[in-house]
């Protein structure tokens, strides 16, 4: 089956991409979570509109992308945020969340989509976060999750 992402999809591809994958895959998965759009010779429109989209945000050589990276990695960064009893948050840390954070403690402007967090913040401590700057470099985030 041939699909066009619509968002960056980890091991398959960026916004715009054309890709093929099994028909399962696709017709159960990438297309009703709004990951991908079957792909139709009209549709190439749509892909270069998405690529014309993502080239005007994203970070656009690797020497900026490692400074970005360098910034990042001597950034301590707090979130402050409701807690429970027991140190347990009030439904979980999102990209969001820890993007506004970078900003207040003095870091770089980041786009949400790009800070990956595998699982779930529930809980105050330290914590780490990956961000994907580029398709070559990536940093990580030292997050201090504290109660307000």
């Amino acid at each position: 089956m041939k699909l066009i992402l619509t968002q960056q999809v980890s091991g398959l591809g960026e916004p715009g991409d054309v890709v093929e994958v099994k028909d399962g895959y696709g017709r159960n998965y990438l297309v009703p979570r709004g990951l991908a759009l079957r792909w139709t010779r009209g549709a190439q429109r749509e892909v270069d509109s998405i690529k014309k989209a993502r080239s005007a945000r994203e970070i656009a050589t690797l020497e900026q992308a490692n400074e970005i990276a360098d910034r990042l990695r001597g950034l301590k960064v707090t979130l402050r945020t409701r807690t429970g009893s027991g140190g347990r948050l009030f439904g979980a840390v999102t990209a969001a969340d820890i993007v506004d954070a970078v900003k207040d403690a003095g870091g770089p402007d980041l786009d949400k989509r790009r800070v990956e967090v595998r699982n779930p913040i529930k809980t105050v401590g330290d914590h780490q976060v990956a961000v994907r700057l580029h398709p070559e470099v990536s940093a990580t985030i030292k997050l201090n999750v504290a109660a307000a």
